[in-house]
């Protein structure tokens, strides 16, 4: 199936079947996400970006969110 094959039957879904989809899409969506972010962190792509977290807040660089 193409993304245009995909968007076309998007598109065509009622608004029933677009809620359904969206909520499916946002469940698979963040899933995928976790297991990026944890094959990242364990093959040690984040240790940079940690590291450098960490230094800034306790340089006292971290602003209250």
């Amino acid at each position: 199936m193409t993304i245009q094959e995909i968007e076309q039957a998007v598109a065509e879904l009622s608004s029933k079947e677009l809620a359904r989809f969206r909520a499916w899409f946002e469940e698979f969506d963040a899933q995928v996400w976790d297991e990026q972010i944890e094959r990242d962190a364990k093959s040690g792509k984040l240790d940079k970006i940690a590291d450098k977290a960490i230094r800034n807040y306790q340089a006292g660089k971290a602003k209250e969110l």
